[in-house]
């Protein structure tokens, strides 16, 4: 029997990252596969999409985060608690999934409470899936504060508020896993099943470099010959830990042999701040590219750099340095994190997350050839791992490993003996 699955985030947008681009990849692949699939994400309006034959997308009207990064929509917790009778109660009643998912853990993580306590009527308790792509630990220090109370305050909140909501939990990494299981331990024990994202990677590994390409990129960035291009894509945001790029670009600048200069593709709520700190510190080595939406271009300019550059060590996964991986371009990123899941030092320059340690990775890229095509040919092949045809297969079995694993737990002996007390009350 074909499972019917339900998946629900805040993290959803047309320039959002990798949770995104993990739904868009799931949608297509159940088609492929034949299972039923649904969607809901905020939106500007109400809509409905059929995307194939087998998969659906709901939008909700929602307003815009009043903080942070306003390109993002906010389903709050009106549109499904009681007394409200909001759009997504409604979405749960008509489509009946027997999997629910959830990726969110601020607004929608009570929906799986709800669900949990069956006080939606006439609805039969789904299996709950909380979805983690990030560590909450990571978030409250980039976003409210850095001080010893983040991680106190983040332990309490998921312990509380969030892990004990579900049946299972997904995890996109160890290292976002660690933060799950560290807190289960003397609270609510709950299997964290790690299952890693993916990447279109088919067309970066037949990308090859292009000549005028290359000297047209060079021109836009005032280079020569002899300049070395570096490229960060991503998001724009904090907890990216941006600075790095600034402080590394300072160091690079004092070699007198070389020519570094760094190109960032990408959006987001530090795009001005980083524009006059490059500005100011190291002058006409940053060219900002904003958000590049066609694909085509930022393959070519993966292609035609020579280095990718990942500044940020609490990265919960990854997909773009994954990609660079993949294109053969030399990956330099911290050496922690869940960059971690598939980069290592046989595939690439792992670092200290600080501007000196980052410039002297890139300057080793560049200090021998044989060294680097090895790596580089260890990239390719590790990459290839991560394509999104098998990694969606894999998240499609582990949903139907849960909805079949689900009747024996004890969540499930405790939903029947409340069902068994109603029957015998009723009779």
């Amino acid at each position: 029997m074909t499972i019917k699955t339900l998946h629900i985030t805040n993290a959803y947008h047309p320039t959002s990252g990798g949770i995104s681009t993990f739904y868009q990849a799931l949608l297509k692949a159940a088609n492929r596969h034949g299972r039923l699939l649904r969607l809901v994400a905020p939106g500007d309006r109400t809509t409905v999409e059929e995307v194939g034959e087998f998969g659906r997308i709901y939008r909700v009207k929602a307003p815009r985060s009043p903080i942070f990064d306003r390109r993002y929509r906010l389903l709050l917790p009106h549109t499904y608690l009681p007394p409200f009778h909001g759009a997504l109660k409604k979405i749960l009643k008509e489509e009946r999934p027997d999997l629910v998912e959830v990726c969110d853990k601020y607004s929608l993580n009570w929906l799986a409470g709800l669900l949990r306590q069956r006080w939606i009527p006439n609805l039969h308790r789904p299996v709950l899936v909380g979805m983690s792509c990030e560590r909450m630990d990571d978030n409250v220090r980039a976003f409210l504060t850095d001080s010893a109370l983040s991680k106190q305050w983040s332990r309490f909140y998921l312990g509380y508020f969030y892990i004990p909501l579900f049946d299972y939990h997904i995890a996109n990494s160890q290292y976002t896993a660690d933060e799950l299981r560290d807190v289960m331990v003397p609270l609510h024990e709950r299997p964290v099943h790690v299952r890693p994202m993916g990447a279109y990677l088919e067309d970066y590994i037949s990308a090859r470099p292009s000549a005028a390409a290359r000297e047209k990129l060079l021109a836009q960035l005032g280079g020569d010959q002899r300049t070395k291009v570096l490229l960060y894509a991503g998001r724009l945001s904090p907890e990216k830990n941006l600075p790095l790029l600034i402080e590394m670009m300072e160091r690079l600048a004092s070699d007198e042999r070389s020519d570094y200069r760094l190109v960032i593709a990408g959006a987001g709520p530090l795009a001005g701040w980083l524009t006059n700190e490059a500005r100011h510190r190291v002058p006409g080595r940053v060219r900002m590219l904003g958000h590049l939406s066609d694909r085509t271009a930022l393959i070519d300019l993966y292609t035609n750099c020579d280095v990718f550059v990942h500044p940020n060590p609490r990265e919960p996964f990854g997909i773009a340095p994954l990609e660079a991986m993949a294109a053969s371009l030399p990956l330099v990123a911290p050496r922690s994190g869940g960059v971690l899941s598939y980069a290592d030092e046989a595939n690439a320059w792992l670092a200290e997350a600080t501007g000196e340690a980052f410039a002297a990775a890139v300057r080793s890229v560049f200090a021998d050839d044989s060294i680097r095509e090895w790596k580089l040919d260890r990239a390719r092949a590790g990459a290839q791992r991560y394509c999104w045809d098998s990694v969606a297969a894999q998240f499609f079995e582990l949903y139907d490993e849960l909805y079949a694993d689900f009747p024996t737990t004890r969540f499930a002996h405790k939903l029947n003996l409340k069902a068994g007390r109603s029957s015998e009350g009723a009779l």
